[in-house]
């Protein structure tokens, strides 16, 4: 790959083209495929993008031009039919949704192949150059692309803006929004428009192949980052218009590389960076959250054990060894030492001659855990009406992740009980 170094390119009058209509593409595909990537209907884009095609190949026959009006109305039409044909045969024949798809995707797709193999052996010497909404050229844009672009996009999006509020509801919950006396059809008409809309908008940039990949990534992506729905389209704008910069700056750099596949590239390896390094919802972020809960769980059920031993003894300031607390409770080697020296460093055991007894604060938070697990087996004995028996597995668990809240409203339903069903008694903090 020979790689470009006159810097004269970055004011290239195609350059500032590609890459305006390109970014304009990625944005409006993003804000319209976010609520297509919530409805789960991700698929149903891919089959729409591949369903273009012969639309686009009829367009050029009738009109016998390029026109990116005039593929514009074939790319619409054959889209819209596809979403027809689609919720017809998945709603009154007995083929499954996916099934549905599948047959729609193939057989559009392979109409339109089979339409373009018959244009490009035919006697118009404008057909050159249709193959490439297979996988798009964003290079051979023109000004009155751009134009089209602008135009549309910014329809597109102030559509959306416009009916933001209608679209969301009808995306969470459609029979609330139709019990409301919203016009359900309608608005799902709507927004099947501005799905095939942007997918028409896109297939000369990265090709009815690629087109699902711009309309569902930046959403995809944006997820992993919030659990709110302007933040997140927000989020998926951004990533998609810096995907098509970057992606168009790679390809004007270096000769012989396509603009369309390389702004999917981009936009891929973002959307698998954030699967893994979304702070709250990646990959990494909940591995950690998930090896610091199973350290919180074995330290507070060390504290447990360590308290049991000195309840038995009537004494839970004594000191105690490893030996002793493995009597009590089977614990591993290895987490038991893990626990011991982290509850040492957070102060709530100190070293003592050849064992460790309770801090202050270790025994106020050994009364903590013993307290939530004997007034929630109290709560399964008394309101659920089980077992002393049956109760003892589900408090292992629960004592962990009951909140301070919780434990208010568990105290004020029992009515400060003073003993467990196993008459064990309850501690309060002094």
């Amino acid at each position: 790959m020979e790689m470009n170094l006159d810097q004269s390119w970055f004011m290239d009058t195609s350059l500032l083209l590609v890459a305006a209509g390109t970014f304009l593409l990625s944005i409006s595909a993003a804000v319209i495929g976010s609520f297509t990537f919530l409805q789960k209907r991700s698929l149903v884009g891919d089959a729409v993008a591949h369903s273009i095609l012969p639309g686009v190949a009829l367009a050029f026959m009738i009109s016998g031009t390029k026109d990116p009006w005039w593929l514009l109305v074939g790319a619409l039409l054959s889209g819209w039919l596809s979403i027809v044909l689609m919720d017809y045969l998945s709603s009154r024949t007995k083929l499954g949704q996916d099934t549905a798809i599948a047959s729609v995707l193939s057989v559009f797709f392979g109409i339109g192949i089979l339409l373009l193999t018959v244009i490009q052996k035919g006697d118009s010497g404008q057909q050159s150059g249709l193959d490439h909404f297979l996988f798009g050229q964003a290079a051979a844009m023109t000004s009155a692309d751009l134009w089209t672009y602008i135009v549309l996009s910014l329809l597109l999006v102030v559509l959306t803006i416009l009916f933001f509020k209608e679209f969301k509801l009808i995306s969470f919950n459609p029979d609330f929004a139709e019990s409301i006396g919203l016009p359900l059809r309608f608005l799902r008409i709507l927004q099947n428009t501005l799905m095939v809309l942007a997918i028409s908008l896109g297939i000369q940039a990265v090709g009815v192949v690629l087109m699902a990949a711009l309309l569902i990534s930046p959403s995809a992506a944006a997820r992993n980052f919030t659990d709110r729905l302007s933040p997140m389209i927000w989020i998926a704008a951004g990533l998609a218009g810096l995907s098509s910069l970057i992606g168009t700056l790679i390809s004007f750099s270096a000769s012989g590389m396509p603009t369309g596949p390389w702004i999917v590239m981009v936009l891929s390896v973002i959307a698998l960076l954030s699967l893994f390094l979304a702070p709250k919802r990646g990959i990494v972020a909940r591995m950690l959250l998930q090896g610091n809960h199973q350290r919180k769980i074995s330290d507070e059920n060390v504290l447990k054990a360590i308290y049991h031993y000195g309840e038995r003894r009537a004494n839970l300031s004594g000191d105690l060894s490893l030996s002793d607390l493995k009597g009590v409770r089977e614990f591993e080697d290895e987490e038991l030492n893990a626990s011991i020296r982290r509850l040492v460093k957070r102060g709530f055991l100190l070293r003592k001659n050849l064992g460790f007894q309770f801090s202050r604060v270790g025994l106020d938070e050994a009364r903590r855990v013993v307290r939530l697990h004997r007034l929630w087996e109290m709560y399964l004995s008394q309101r659920l009406n089980l077992k002393p028996d049956h109760i003892h597995p589900n408090a292992e668990t629960m004592e962990h992740i009951i909140t301070p809240e919780i434990e208010e409203q568990l105290l004020e339903e029992l009515g400060y009980p003073q003993k467990d069903p196993h008459e064990s008694p309850i501690p309060y903090r002094p």
